[in-house]
């Protein structure tokens, strides 16, 4: 179960988070090990060289070998993590995912980080709006957008535990809190973490936080905004979508992605495939590529602010 925690703005910074469930994982199960590609001091994973010297391997700048060393590995029993930033854990390595890691049905356990705009000044060519509209469309993948280190720290942990291909997202650095330690989630179910009657908006990944940043400052206006984590994208919560979009006036989709391939197309999919006739929004980025600025100048640059979501939510109502 989990319990909400926003006013404790203060937390680990979310690569920490990864390295020290993996350090704690590395002690239970001496089958997991971590895989860099080159970005040790970034990700936070030479900690891990320095505590489980045996247990780490670092490729180099040579991520599409970084998935076939995996692939070996969990072909041999072990269970691999791999980590490199969004783009080059998704794109640049999605034929090798796709067939050395689905196909051949081994287990590769995918950290992407920085996604979209958090990636800040490494620029267009390190930002990734289509991770999870790849990642998405590997038979039987997970895919999740972690909202706070508490949720990260709890799906490495799951992760652990299953066989296959699964990809989680997020933000190197601290983001603003919204768990309180040692909640627990469940995979392919959303959280109902605010309940609302006139609108209805679906979020992941750090954007939840703003997402509730939205819908606390609209109650004072009147309007009432139900607010979902829909931390695993794949499989989504479909039952939750429905009977939450139900009597709604609009369902908004907010996702640091495009809105292509992303969590606004899972929800429209299931939204259409049902015949549910509510009119549904997608807040994320269309037909853009990244461009340099630190984190909070793109997230505003891209339209993705809490304030851009209070706009769209003020116009539907």
């Amino acid at each position: 179960m989990f319990t909400l925690d926003r006013e404790n703005k203060t937390t680990r910074e979310m690569r920490m988070s990864v390295v020290e469930t993996l350090q704690e994982l590395m002690k239970e199960n001496d089958k997991v090990v971590a895989l860099e590609a080159d970005l040790g001091g970034a990700s936070g994973f030479s900690k891990i060289e320095k505590t489980n010297p045996d247990r780490f391997i670092n490729v180099g700048i040579a991520e599409a070998n970084m998935v076939g060393v995996a692939a070996g590995l969990s072909v041999t029993g072990f269970v691999p993590f791999l980590h490199t930033f969004g783009p080059f854990a998704s794109r640049r390595v999605f034929d090798q995912v796709f067939l050395s890691g689905a196909y051949a049905h081994n287990t590769m356990n995918i950290y992407g980080s920085d996604p979209g705009f958090t990636v800040g000044p490494n620029g267009g060519t390190h930002t990734t709006w289509e991770d999870v509209a790849l990642m998405r469309a590997i038979p039987n993948s997970v895919v999740c957008d972690a909202a706070d280190d508490t949720q990260m720290e709890w799906i490495i942990k799951e992760f652990s535990k299953l066989e296959g291909i699964h990809y989680v997202r997020g933000n190197r650095k601290p983001v603003p809190n919204v768990y309180k330690k040692g909640s627990t989630f469940e995979l392919g179910k959303g959280n109902l973490i605010k309940e609302g009657k006139d609108v209805l908006v679906i979020a992941a990944g750090q954007l939840v936080s703003d997402a509730m940043d939205a819908a606390e400052a609209l109650e004072k206006d009147g309007i009432s905004v139900e607010v979902i984590d829909m931390f695993t994208i794949k499989p989504i919560d479909a039952d939750l979508i429905l009977k939450k979009a139900a009597g709604k006036k609009a369902v908004i989709t907010f996702e640091n992605h495009s809105i292509t391939g992303g969590l606004g197309s899972a929800v429209a999919e299931v939204l259409a495939d049902n015949g549910v006739g509510v009119e549904l929004t997608r807040l994320g980025v269309n037909e853009q590529f990244g461009q340099v600025g630190t984190p909070d100048f793109l997230q505003k640059e891209f339209k993705l602010t809490a304030d851009d979501l209070k706009a769209v939510i003020k116009a539907k109502v």
